[in-house]
């Protein structure tokens, strides 16, 4: 019996992009890392701040819901990240003036109650550059999802007030993810790099490489079909092979270890298999994806559906408007903006394709 394994240990397609972050941290820069959910942006920090020898200090500003969860949730990934005891000996260096203590079981730094958001705030953010003093490392902190923080930030006070301490801190880094590069990044002489889809032959060259150690190989034809799936979304290809693999050999778990490979694969791909593992793909997703349309106005529905069944480079031109009855002027650009911002459609720089294949065909499918 072979087993598989389907999540990769190597970073895939991103070469450019990983040297390009890590020299940026080496250099004690910051940045934003735009990109779509799946492109494999926490992926490309975690392997830099590797490269570059940083402890990274993740948040994930989505699960903030106001600034007191803000405050927990760096407090968290801080203790999450470095040894209670070394918080502890760089509390005590600062003295009792400061907001925060450890609790005495060391499972979570504490404040009290009457202490003021913003002194906690601050206290929590230069924690770390006293810990990499204190250590003499280099600290990286990822905000996940950052845009997000204006959903309680709504006169963006905290988001000003992190911008401008992204600029003081000597020994710490930050990194800003998001969907799209903002224009405030811009402005503000902050990096900024974004991911697009993977290239092909970055995928085949791992689909194939991936293949040879665990004994399966693509028909020629299967490959193609594969690709043209996937449309480089990483996400995508990880979940459509991880079907693939499960239908080409039922009894493999995740668990097992993976055998010495035959000297020439005999588990072959067929391009029926994709076609059939694709469609069984979609039918587990189906319910996510109405679940998504649910949520959306019917304008941007209805650009996303006409864009399935019609790429274009052009969404907003009269003739494609005329075609797909579509919104004209303000309505169908601010669509098209806030789909973009959504991440589930690319900007002019990949011709407004459905940045989910999946979600593509799924629609493709629906309408048909």
């Amino acid at each position: 019996m072979h087993a598989f394994f389907w999540m990769p240990t190597t970073l895939v397609g991103r070469q450019v992009e990983l040297n390009q972050v890590s020299d940026i941290l080496s250099a004690d820069g910051d940045l934003l890392l735009a990109g779509v959910p799946g492109s494999g942006r926490r992926t490309l920090v975690r392997y830099a701040a590797q490269r570059v020898g940083a402890v990274v200090v993740d948040i994930d500003c989505l699960k903030a819901t106001d600034r007191q969860r803000f405050l927990q949730l760096l407090a968290e990934a801080i203790l999450t990240t470095f040894p209670p005891g070394v918080v502890q000996e760089v509390l005590e260096k600062r003295g009792r003036s400061g907001p925060l203590q450890l609790a005495d079981d060391h499972t979570h730094l504490c404040w009290p109650a009457t202490r003021d958001a913003w002194a906690v705030l601050q206290g929590l953010l230069t924690l770390p550059q006293a810990i990499a003093e204190h250590l003499g490392c280099r600290v990286v902190i990822v905000f996940q999802n950052f845009p997000h923080i204006r959903s309680w930030d709504r006169s963006q006070e905290w988001e000003c007030y992190l911008r401008q301490e992204i600029q003081r801190q000597s020994q710490v880094s930050y990194v800003l993810i998001a969907t799209i590069a903002e224009s405030w990044v811009n402005q503000s002489g902050m990096h900024a790099i974004c991911l697009g889809p993977i290239k092909d032959d970055d995928l085949q060259a791992w689909l194939q490489s991936m293949g040879t150690q665990q004994g399966w190989h693509f028909e020629a034809a299967a490959m193609q079909l594969f690709l043209e799936a996937v449309q480089g979304h990483f996400g995508n290809a990880i979940a459509l092979l991880k079907r693939i693999l499960t239908q080409l050999e039922p009894t493999a778990t995740p668990a097992q270890t993976i055998p010495t490979p035959p000297a020439d694969p005999a588990l072959v791909i067929p391009g029926t298999l994709i076609h059939h593992s694709a469609l069984a793909l979609l039918d587990d997703l189906s319910h996510t994806f109405e679940s998504l349309l649910l949520l959306l106005p019917a304008s941007q529905v209805r650009l996303l559906e006409s864009l399935a069944l019609d790429p274009t480079p052009s969404p907003h031109s009269r003739e494609y408007a005329q075609k797909h009855h579509l919104s004209r002027g303000g309505g169908l650009q601010g669509a098209l903006a806030s789909l973009q911002q959504k991440g589930l459609v690319y900007g002019p720089e990949h011709d407004y394709r459905l940045t989910l294949p999946l979600l593509a065909l799924w629609l493709k499918q629906q309408l048909a």
